[in-house]
């Protein structure tokens, strides 16, 4: 690698490999909602690339936030739209926030759940016992995403029980999911239901959390993994945490004016507009003089309390000149939030 990526403390540019990333790291952990598939349909690129990178040999593992569907669902949702997977190959939230909740409960306790299949099927494996309300004499009460069609009164018996003092798990904060028809709300929005009635505060298992950095280790047993997403607040902060280098994707819910903006712990190593970055080597991202920084054919810097980016030569890549700009805004926000205009940057690249 080359690069000066800093680990925990942040980076100030995204880094550059002398090789494909499948090559340089052993297991890709990817997201699945706005990288691999949005709703029902696969992600422009993402089922060739995949491929290539398995024919190549790096594990592919799916790790997601959602807890509705089970890991045997999602395998053959991910087979039928040409990813081969088994159920093995599939980490979630309900699997990490269920080994949370049989870590503090003994075997056999009852947990009121409000949420779909994928959490109902992960508490059973934990030897817990799931309740439909606060009635049925639960030890805890757990909430993961329960989809569209989550009833209100899931959230009356879920706030039911949390005010009763009833210990209460939830498999991630994530206030929006994507969707086929665009960005709905997700699991965080129902957390923050029950939160406003109860004042209560529960303790979270998903990304970007360790429960489920600890829950992904231990099923896929990675030496050299690489987090792959497309949220900064989850799947790059997950890295963060967990010390490990990730990918962001610019196929779901973060644009490049929130990527300039990112403070050090939402930083990721690489950037690429889809999935097939995984299958080339990532660009140097080099300093070409004081406060500038150049890319490809582009060169960023700060001018009048603006980001700049000028490019010389034929072809230019715009991914190149975002990430020139990451390292010129990373590096003048240094441990803080970039507030720099990026609009004619961005402009200049096509990319507003």
């Amino acid at each position: 690698m080359t690069g000066i990526g800093q680990g925990r403390q942040g980076r100030t540019r995204p880094s550059g490999s002398a090789v494909a990333l499948s090559e340089a790291y052993d297991t890709a952990l990817l997201d699945l909602d706005g990288v691999v598939y949005a709703g029902g349909d696969a992600i422009p690129y993402a089922v060739e690339a995949l491929g290539a990178a398995r024919a190549g040999g790096m594990h592919l593992a799916y790790v997601t936030n959602n807890a509705l569907r089970t890991p045997q669902v999602v395998a053959e949702h991910l087979t039928e739209l040409g990813v081969p997977a088994e159920a093995g190959d599939v980490i979630t939230s309900a699997q990490a926030v269920a080994r949370l909740i049989a870590d503090e409960l003994p075997p056999g306790s009852r947990v009121l759940l409000i949420g779909g299949e994928g959490l109902r099927v992960a508490l059973r494996e934990r030897g817990l016992v799931p309740v439909e309300s606060a009635d049925d004499d639960p030890a805890a009460v757990v909430q993961g995403y329960g989809g569209p069609e989550l009833a209100w009164g899931r959230l009356a018996e879920a706030s039911y029980a949390v005010a009763r003092g009833l210990p209460w798990y939830a498999s991630n904060t994530d206030l929006t999911v994507p969707t086929a028809r665009g960005i709905g709300p997700g699991n965080g929005a129902a957390v923050e239901v029950v939160r406003i009635a109860t004042g209560g505060e529960p303790k979270v298992a998903g990304k970007p959390l360790p429960p489920m950095h600890r829950e992904t280790v231990l099923r896929t047993g990675a030496e050299r993994p690489l987090v792959v997403g497309d949220r900064l607040d989850t799947d790059i902060e997950g890295a963060f945490n967990g010390g490990v280098d990730s990918l962001l994707v610019l196929t779901g819910v973060t644009d490049v004016a929130r990527l300039l903006a990112a403070v050090p712990e939402h930083r990721p190593t690489f950037v690429s507009a889809d999935l097939r970055g995984l299958l080339v080597p990532q660009p140097e991202v080099a300093e070409a003089a004081e406060g500038a920084f150049r890319c490809g054919g582009w060169t960023a810097s700060v001018s009048g309390g603006a980001l700049v980016v000028e490019g010389a030569g034929e072809a230019l890549d715009p991914l190149d000149g975002v990430r020139a700009l990451c390292a010129a805004a990373w590096t003048e926000a240094g441990t803080g939030a970039c507030g720099l205009d990026a609009g004619k940057a961005l402009g200049r690249l096509g990319l507003r």
